[in-house]
């Protein structure tokens, strides 16, 4: 089975680099050495701390097999200028909720970058692929977990 390509946008690639490589230079010396200070202490059996710092240790490492996978099948896509007034992975795009009358600002990422209290939202969430390929002026309607909602795209930077 082939794995999708896995979109991110070039900041999002350089966050998944750096945490990889803080995970492995920085974060693995110092379980590592947690580890080594709490086998001093002698009896394994009652070591909270030695237990602690190996399942830290697991979750680093899991961690970082992921991240491994993730960027070994990413995709860096770059904001087309040509485009630049067409919503696309890497836009801020500021659209008004045609309900309550407010204004929201997103930017578009891919999905392993989404985090949507900072206003990052996935290209393949229902919003996020709802305004993919739009422009300023369109509105778009999306169906949510409470009902349909309406957006009029007010900007795209």
């Amino acid at each position: 089975m082939e794995a999708k390509e896995i979109l991110v946008t070039e900041a999002g690639y350089k966050e998944l680099v750096d945490e990889l490589e803080y995970r492995k230079i920085t974060l693995r010396k110092e379980i590592s050495e947690r580890i080594k200070y709490a086998l001093q202490e002698g009896d394994l059996s009652e070591n909270a701390e030695y237990h602690e710092s190996k399942e830290e240790q697991n979750k680093n490492e899991s961690r970082i097999i992921v991240l491994e996978h993730t960027l070994k099948h990413t995709k860096i896509v770059k904001h087309n200028e040509k485009k630049k007034d067409t919503i696309q992975i890497g836009s801020k795009v500021e659209v008004r909720d045609l309900e309550f009358d407010e204004v929201l600002e997103f930017s578009i990422v891919g999905a392993t970058e989404a985090d949507p209290v900072t206003g990052k939202i996935s290209n393949l969430s229902p919003l996020g692929s709802a305004l993919l390929g739009k422009k300023k002026g369109v509105t778009v309607t999306v169906s949510s977990p409470g009902g349909v909602v309406k957006y009029e795209i007010l900007e795209v930077n």
